[in-house]
C-alpha cells in the first residue's frame, strides 16, 4: 500500500504511458474503478449527481457517469468551468447517452444545484481531486457548501463519493485552506495520495478505497512511503522459540521518572515487558524508585539525585558501568527538565558546556571560557529518546552534529518536534516533516499524532492511518516508548522496532476504544492489550 506525492503520481502515469498505456486508457480505468464503488451505494434505477470540474478529475466522473447510466441509474452532471469541447470525448459520450446536464453558469443562484442534492442517492465529486494549489473560493466555494449542508442534512440518504481526493483538501498534505467536502468514501485512483491520510484533510475523506488504473507494480517500488497495514506489521514480529529463555528475548534499560512523574517510568517499564523483552530494569533517582504502582517483574538501577528527584550528572558514570549486556536503552518519559538532569543528558552524550577558565591579568585575553567537545559520550546500546529527553536535547545548541548517526530512535509528538527543529511551527506537509528530519539528523524519528509518520534516515517512512481519541490521554506515549525499546531488546532494528510499536500501540489502542470507549480510558489499558495485539497479529 505505497503513498504518493502529486509529483510522483505524475511521474508514475508518465511511465506507464511511455510503455504503452494512454491518457484516455488511464482515465477509463480509473473511472471504472470509481464505478465499482458506487455500485455498492446504488440500485438499479438510484439517481446519482456527478460534480464534473474542468480537468482529469472531471473527466474520471464523466466515466464514471456513463458507467452508472449503463447499469440503469438515472445520472446527472453538474457541470463547473468545464468548456463545451467538442473534442472532450467523455462529454460526447455521456451526452449520446442522454445523460442530463446541469451548468454551475447557468444557476447563479445555485437552485438547480440544491434541487439535484435534495433527489439524489448519490453523489460523486469529480470537481478538483489532486493537485491543487490554490484556496478554493468564489462559486466553487458555495458549491463545497452546499453539497456539505445538505448532505449534513440528509445523512446517510445521501452519501458522498470523492474521486482521488475532496475537493478542498491538498493532495501531499493534507491541509484545507479554505473548504473541503465532507466525503463518506474517496477513491483514489492509482495509488493512495498522502495527502488523504494527514489531518486536518483526513477528516474530509472518509472511508479510503483503491482503484487500479494500470501503474506497473515494479513501477512502484521506488516509491518510499507506505501506509502501516496488518501484513507490514505481521513481517516485523520477533520468533518467540517454545526452547526460549528470558536471555534470547533481551535486556532493556529504561532511564526514566522524577518528583511529578513517576508514573511515566512504571508505564514505559510495562510496555517494554508487555511486547515481549526478557528483562526490563529502570533506572531512576532513589526518590522515584521509592514510589509505588511499578510491576515487580522490574528490576532495578537506583541513579544519584543532583536534587530532589531529579538524576544528577554523577549518574551519567553509574549509568556507563551498568550498560554492558543490555540490548536496548529508553531515556526521557517523566524524566523532568532540572538543570541537573540536563547535565545528565549532556555527559550521557559527551555533550558537555564549554569549561570556563580563570582570568589571570591581561596575560587571559578578552575570553573566559576554553572551547571544549565535552567530553566521552557512553557506549549506547540502540537508544529511544522520548519525552524530556527530547526537551532536553533540544534546549542544547547545536545537538544534530555531535549525535552519532543511526543510534537513536526519536518519538517526538508535534510539540517536541517543534522544540527540536527550533520552529513555530511544523510544515503541513508531515510525512516530508519526518522524512526531512530523519535524513538530516540520521536518526529514526516516530512524529506522533492522529496520524502517525515513522521515517527512517535512508528516505523510508511509513504512515500509520489510526487516529483513535482513546488514546488522547496521558500516558500513551510513555507506553509506545517503552513498546519500542522491548522490540528494540529482541533485536529488531530501530526502524523495524518503531514501526512495529506504533502499529501494535495503535491495535491496542482500538480493542480499549472498543471495550471501554473513546473517553475515559487511561494509558495502563493499552497493557495487557499489547500482547493480545501480538498474538491476533500472529494470527
Amino acid at each position: 500500500m505505497k503513498l504518493v506525492t502529486t509529483q510522483e503520481m505524475r511521474a508514475l502515469e508518465r511511465a506507464a504511458v511511455d510503455a504503452g498505456a494512454s491518457w484516455a486508457g488511464l482515465m477509463e480505468h480509473a473511472g471504472w474503478g470509481v464505478a465499482q464503488v458506487a455500485f455498492e451505494y446504488m440500485k438499479r434505477g438510484g439517481r446519482a449527481l456527478v460534480l464534473v470540474g474542468p480537468g482529469n478529475n472531471g473527466g474520471d466522473g464523466l466515466v464514471v457517469a456513463r458507467h452508472l447510466c449503463d447499469a440503469g441509474c438515472v445520472t446527472q452532471l453538474y457541470l463547473w468551468h468545464r468548456p463545451d469541447n467538442p473534442a472532450d470525448s467523455n462529454r460526447q459520450r455521456c451526452r449520446q447517452r442522454g445523460i442530463a446536464e446541469l451548468c454551475a453558469e447557468d444557476d447563479p443562484d445555485y437552485v438547480n444545484l440544491r434541487a439535484a442534492l435534495a433527489n439524489a442517492d448519490l453523489v460523486i465529486d469529480a470537481l478538483l481531486g489532486a493537485g491543487i494549489s490554490r484556496p478554493v473560493e468564489g462559486d466553487l466555494a458555495t458549491i463545497v457548501t452546499i453539497v456539505n449542508e445538505i448532505r449534513a442534512t440528509r445523512g446517510a440518504s445521501c452519501p458522498v463519493l470523492a474521486i482521488d481526493l475532496p475537493t478542498g483538501v491538498a493532495s501531499d498534505s493534507g491541509a484545507v485552506t479554505s473548504v473541503a467536502i465532507r466525503a463518506d468514501r474517496t477513491v483514489a485512483t492509482g495509488v493512495i495520495k498522502r495527502g488523504m491520510l494527514l489531518y486536518p484533510g483526513r477528516a474530509a475523506v472518509g472511508a479510503i478505497s483503491l482503484a487500479d488504473i494500470g501503474i506497473p507494480p515494479q513501477n512502484l517500488e521506488a516509491c518510499m512511503s507506505e501506509i502501516l497495514t496488518t501484513e507490514y506489521a505481521r513481517r516485523l514480529l520477533p520468533a518467540r522459540p517454545t526452547d526460549a529463555h528470558k536471555g534470547d528475548f533481551g535486556k532493556a534499560l529504561i532511564v526514566a521518572g522524577s518528583l511529578h512523574y513517576p508514573g511515566a517510568a512504571s508505564l514505559a517499564c510495562a510496555g517494554a515487558g508487555r511486547v515481549g523483552a526478557g528483562l526490563v530494569t529502570l533506572a531512576a533517582s532513589r526518590t522515584v524508585l521509592g514510589s509505588s504502582g511499578r510491576g515487580p517483574e522490574v528490576t532495578l538501577l537506583p541513579l544519584s539525585e543532583g536534587e530532589w528527584g531529579a538524576i544528577g550528572p554523577s549518574a551519567a558514570e553509574e549509568l556507563g558501568k551498568a550498560l554492558e549486556g543490555y540490548t536496548s536503552l529508553l531515556i526521557g518519559p517523566g524524566l523532568g527538565t532540572a538543570d541537573p538532569t540536563k547535565e545528565f543528558i549532556r555527559r550521557i552524550f559527551g555533550l558537555e558546556q564549554a569549561k570556563i577558565r580563570a582570568r589571570v591579568g591581561f596575560l587571559s585575553g578578552p575570553s573566559a571560557t576554553t572551547p571544549s567537545d565535552g567530553g566521552k559520550a557512553l557506549n549506547l546500546p540502540t537508544t529511544v529518546l522520548d519525552a524530556d529527553g527530547l526537551n532536553l536535547l533540544a534546549s542544547i545548541e547545536d545537538w544534530p552534529d555531535h549525535l552519532p548517526h543511526g543510534l537513536f530512535i526519536f518519538t517526538p509528538h508535534p510539540g517536541e518536534m517543534r522544540r527540536l527543529l527550533k520552529v513555530d511551527t511544523l510544515p503541513a506537509d508531515l510525512v516530508a516533516c519526518a522524512t526531512d528530519a530523519a535524513q538530516a539528523w540520521g536518526q529514526v524519528v516516530v512524529l506522533k499524532g492522529a496520524t502517525t509518520v515513522i521515517a527512517n534516515p535512508d528516505g523510508r517512512s511509513v504512515v500509520y492511518n489510526g487516529a483513535n481519541p482513546a488514546l488522547a490521554t496521558a500516558g500513551t506515549g510513555d507506553v509506545l516508548a517503552g513498546a519500542v525499546v522491548g522490540l528494540l531488546a529482541q533485536g529488531l532494528t530501530a526502524f523495524a522496532a518503531a514501526v512495529l510499536a506504533v502499529y501494535l500501540h495503535g491495535a491496542a489502542g482500538t480493542r480499549v476504544r472498543d471495550e471501554v470507549g473513546e473517553a475515559g480510558t487511561l494509558a495502563s489499558d493499552l497493557l495487557p492489550h499489547l500482547p493480545r495485539a501480538i498474538r491476533a497479529l500472529r494470527g
